[in-house]
């Protein structure tokens, strides 16, 4: 084999291993970061999963009177970990407001999460780019 077909095929192999780094998008790219919406429901599931978390609420649709899933998309596990926070702390069965910056795509069902505040004790997660804590 030549010497340039080497070079092309580490070079190929160069740009596979990289493939995945360009295909992560921005939060800005898919959220209107200066605007943001709330629900309240019932705190139905987490997934907390790389390489970003999930919150799901279930919503009474007030026109249709049928209960619809509401999702955030938060950051990733090991930073809310990192900064004391835990599934546990997503609280499964009880209401809570999430609110969350609204998807570009119109989505009104999806958003970016910013806090959840829990009506049983009034307290909230608050969540960001940096920092995920308590209140």
């Amino acid at each position: 084999m030549k010497r340039s077909n080497h070079i092309g095929m580490g070079l190929l192999g160069v740009f596979l291993a990289a493939a995945p780094v360009w295909a992560h998008h921005s939060i800005q790219a898919e959220f209107y970061m200066d605007k943001q919406w709330t629900q309240t429901g019932v705190l139905t599931k987490l997934d907390w999963i790389n390489p970003h978390t999930v919150t799901w609420i279930a919503v009474k649709n007030e026109q249709t009177g049928k209960t619809e899933e509401v999702g955030c998309q938060g950051g990733p596990p090991n930073r809310y970990s990192r900064q004391g926070l835990s599934p546990a702390d997503w609280k499964i069965g009880e209401v809570v407001s999430i609110t969350c910056n609204p998807a570009k795509n119109g989505v009104t069902t999806w958003g970016f999460l910013k806090s959840i505040e829990y009506h049983s004790d009034g307290h909230v997660l608050v969540m960001g780019q940096q920092r995920g804590r308590r209140y």
